[in-house]
């Protein structure tokens, strides 16, 4: 499924050009409204945080603030609609003196169409000139008119400015840390490359200080991030980056329970990483590798990795080096030239594999992309019901893996409670985009309690806080 955008809760109803009351002397606020992947999260929390040391104050609502940020996505068709949604429906309520500044990915690849579709936009952001907000919102205050901020700076200088701000969004207990930026992968199919340039990863050391600063505020999972995690310290010159990176920050932040890693490229799981995953207990028993088809035709025309046995056969060694593992993935359905019998061996692969979640996708055709010349063969209603088809199989499969749960004891992180029932997370749920466990009773957030299941649906479990705290220590973990 689609992990949902999750903007700051925004009011329209105050028709334009009615300023609120706003006592003289005030701190100047700011409302960012954040759409998008958690890589974008972390973009914009990374501009508050910016934003707040310049002596301005979050707002909640809308029209109350003196500068309205929209950090769009660009990604794919619906994600950009989503954006120019925003966008016009905050210029449309500007009152004046207000500055309305569109940053992020849409902003990247098609600035100038932006401004264009939506007039009102004072001020443009880039992906990588996010560190800029400051300087931006200064010069629009002062009536300058600046140059568009949106173009990719050499690739050498990418993330090595990035003004001592944590770059981490936490929600609750769980953090998300960007480890890096961009992608260097071939795959026809994607924008990212166009949009964010190549990968670029942040110095090791930074990530050390800055998972010691999440553990000082608390943070109990920290869910490392990237495009691609496993291709970390290729362009700084390291081998087995991700292995070398997860090492250090598990000996930097020892009272942090769960390290998560998302985003796995096929082909990429080393030896030294499975190594690590099946030794170190906070390391979450839990992968994503997104591996997008099982057909190898339709795998080569994507350029992705095709060799399906060697990628079958990765997986089982991780899931034989560290029992429990949760396995998730997301599969593109209606490329270009999917014939039903490319689509039936993607139906038999998710049979044999038995993955804990996946995530399904239309294909969605993106001018700009290598996969153009191929154009838009399927039609969307075959799209629709070949994702339908995939995740109805899915949803079985997720079934059966979950009542297979019932009667373990879990750890589970809670996240809020209400009428008399909390929810919280196993450490085979990653935030937003997986299952959630409903346990009875009232437990403060952020608490990482044992819970014995006893129910399961096809996404969610359900369970009791049980008796046995040891458990919360070694459910997942390794054997040796």
């Amino acid at each position: 499924m689609i992990a949902p955008s999750t903007p700051v809760p925004i009011s329209f109803g105050i028709p334009a050009g009615i300023a609120p009351d706003i006592p003289n002397g005030t701190r100047p606020r700011f409302h960012l409204v954040s759409l998008g992947c958690a890589k974008n999260t972390v973009d914009s929390e990374s501009m508050a945080a910016l934003l707040a040391r310049d002596g301005f104050e979050a707002e909640q609502e809308a029209i109350r603030a003196d500068v309205l940020i929209v950090n769009t996505c660009g990604f794919i068709a619906p994600a950009r609609d989503e954006s120019l949604r925003h966008l016009r429906q905050l210029a449309a309520a500007k009152r004046p003196g207000q500055l309305l500044i569109a940053a992020g990915c849409l902003t990247q690849r098609y600035g100038a169409e932006v401004t264009r579709q939506v007039p009102g936009i004072d001020g443009l952001l880039g992906t990588r000139r996010w560190m800029d907000i400051v300087e931006l919102v200064r010069q629009l205050r002062r009536g300058q008119a600046p140059a568009p901020r949106y173009d990719l700076p050499p690739a050498a200088t990418v993330g090595r400015d990035e003004r001592g701000v944590l770059r981490a969004a936490v929600h609750g207990a769980s953090a998300y840390l960007k480890i890096a930026d961009g992608c260097r992968r071939p795959c026809t199919f994607c924008a990212i490359p166009a949009i964010k340039g190549t990968a670029v990863s942040r110095p090791l050391p930074t990530l050390v200080d800055e998972v010691r600063e999440l553990e000082r505020r608390g943070v109990r999972e920290v869910i490392l991030i990237a495009q691609d995690t496993t291709d970390y310290g290729h362009d700084l010159g390291m081998r087995d980056g991700l292995a070398t990176l997860l090492q250090g920050l598990l000996e930097a932040a020892p009272t942090i329970d769960w390290f998560r890693v998302l985003y796995a490229y096929p082909g990429a799981v080393t030896e030294r990483l499975i190594e690590l995953l099946a030794s170190q207990a906070r390391l979450l028993p839990y992968l994503d590798m997104p591996l997008q088809h099982a057909d190898p035709a339709v795998l080569r025309r994507m350029r992705r990795p095709a060799n399906m046995p060697a990628v079958m056969r990765t997986l089982e060694r991780v899931r034989a080096a560290r029992p429990g593992l949760a396995l998730r993935t997301t599969f593109i359905v209606g490329f270009p030239g999917e014939t039903e019998s490319e689509f039936k061996t993607l139906m038999d692969f998710i049979d044999e594999m038995r993955f804990d979640r996946v995530g399904v996708f239309p294909f969605s055709f993106e001018p700009g992309t290598t996969s153009e010349p191929l154009g838009d063969s399927v039609p969307s209603e075959v799209k629709e019901d070949r994702r339908r088809r995939l995740m109805e199989r899915q949803q079985q499969i997720s079934l059966e893996v979950n009542q297979a749960q019932v009667g373990r004891v879990l750890p589970v992180l809670i996240e809020g409670h209400d009428g008399g029932l909390s929810v919280g997370r196993s450490y085979r749920d990653a935030p937003e985009i997986d299952g959630l466990v409903i346990v009875e009773g009232e437990i403060p957030a952020g608490e990482l309690v044992p819970v014995r299941i006893n129910g399961a649906m096809a996404y969610d479990l359900t369970g009791s806080v049980a008796l046995e705290p040891a458990t919360v220590i070694t459910v997942g973990a390794p054997s040796h």
